[in-house]
């Protein structure tokens, strides 16, 4: 059986690894990156807390003592499910199984402006766009002098207060008060404003009442000023325009306020729901088709326990890749299909050092503060793929948590040959 996945996130690489030299399977993994990215913790790479390659993990590595798993760098331009076989910008695959793991981008909900002027961090690429963003905003900080375009410098917006969005907040709230400081001795951080934009009556609203208000309350002891029940109407690249008719003077908007399932051409758009995700049964197949599979953020499926669709979360993609290679491996069986049910583990957000929250269902409780942001750094470390890549992030945390500092904070400029420095020690 010749089993084609699409995209190499959580899903997908659990699809694959559980089909690893598995007899009776081929499967090629076809990903637009040659590596895994460990998406909870794009934040820290866009605010200099870890680097890029810390949560970036090589496909390749990964199945490099595999038999029947091969990698394809490649972006998928169609489907051609009456042919059984997709088109990439690199050749045509045929298959006898499609999984679709493509995953989400982010929903700027058809405003071009935002879109061309927000910063989105939905990949390794965007973190780092945005760190450079962040730190070349302070260096040109040092040398204005109107007032009115420094406080625009020095304005962070943050829009969306789910768990990226706080997250988010906290991190840039602790550099503002524990590393900036020392090493921008000439700007006045108290005139430094991070601003946490959410359209609801609170912040993590998937999470419990307690968890919401204690994040908003870690938010605004570290000085972030949440605005709750406040839609963004529109950006410029100076100015942000609320719903209200106020607005922010910023050169920097983070947005975090929806995502949208990368569904790719050829796939019947009477499937299409809100969120841009694919409706499917109950064992992540496509309907009406008989071997095409949609898994993780890009899946719509309604159940008993979630009649409006599953969470979009790292943990529900995982559970659906082992169910679905769990059920591929039953057709080489002839066994009887089994459906799909999430089993909510719990969910969780942290704000900053020793300020997390936690919720877990069964047994219905709450953590917060320190004991939960060590359930969090469990968790996360955990999920990281590679002992190295585990042990640096363990190291960075533990630097950062006994010097209050990162060592990451470097601005990469491109230089042409001509203006290249070539003397020993040149600032390269």
């Amino acid at each position: 059986m010749k089993v084609v996945i699409i995209g190499g996130g959580f899903g997908g690489l659990k699809v694959a690894r559980k089909l690893n030299n598995k007899p009776g399977f081929e499967v090629v993994l076809v990903d637009r990156f040659n590596y895994h990215q460990f998406q909870p913790l794009f934040y820290q790479v866009a605010t200099a807390g870890l680097d890029a390659s810390n949560i970036s993990f090589p496909l390749r590595k990964v199945f490099q003592k595999s038999k029947n798993v091969r990698i394809r760098l490649a972006e998928l331009k169609q489907v051609v499910a009456d042919q059984n076989k997709i088109i990439t910008d690199a050749e045509e695959i045929s298959y006898d199984v499609l999984i679709l793991a493509t995953g989400a981008d982010t929903n700027f909900f058809g405003n071009s402006k935002l879109a061309e002027h927000a910063f989105p961090m939905k990949s390794t690429v965007e973190a780092l766009q945005l760190r450079y963003r962040l730190l070349h905003n302070l260096e040109e900080s040092l040398t204005i002098t109107d007032p009115v375009e420094l406080q625009r410098k020095m304005n962070i917006v943050v829009a969306g207060g789910g768990p990226t969005g706080v997250e988010v907040s906290g991190a840039l709230a602790e550099m503002k008060r524990y590393i900036l400081p020392k090493e921008y001795p000439e700007l006045d951080f108290s005139k430094m404003n991070i601003y946490l934009l959410e359209g609801g009556p609170k912040t993590l609203a998937a999470m419990s009442d307690k968890s919401a208000g204690q994040s908003r309350k870690y938010l605004e002891k570290l000085g972030v000023k949440v605005m709750t029940n406040t839609m963004v109407k529109d950006y410029d690249g100076k100015n942000v325009s609320l719903q209200d008719g106020t607005t922010i003077a910023t050169d920097t908007v983070i947005w975090a306020a929806g995502i949208k399932g990368n569904v790719p051409d050829g796939i019947d758009k009477t499937l299409i729901v809100r969120g841009n995700r694919i409706k499917t049964d109950r064992q992540n197949r496509v309907l009406g088709s008989a071997n095409i599979y949609a898994i993780g953020d890009l899946a719509y499926m309604e159940t008993p326990r979630y009649p409006h669709g599953h969470p979009q979360v790292a943990a529900l993609a995982i559970q659906q890749g082992a169910v679905l290679a769990e059920n591929l491996k039953r057709i080489e069986k002839k066994s009887a299909f089994i459906d799909f049910e999430y089993f909510d583990k719990g969910t969780m957000a942290t704000v900053g050092r020793n300020l997390a929250v936690v919720d877990i269902p069964k047994p219905k409780l709450h953590f917060g503060g320190l004991f939960a942001w060590m359930i969090w750094m469990g968790l996360h470390l955990m999920l990281l793929l590679g002992v190295k890549n585990r042990f640096f992030v363990f190291s960075n945390w533990l630097y950062n948590y006994f010097t209050y500092d990162q060592n990451l904070r470097l601005i990469f400029r491109e230089f042409s040959k001509t203006t290249m420095p070539t003397t020993p020690g040149g600032d390269l």
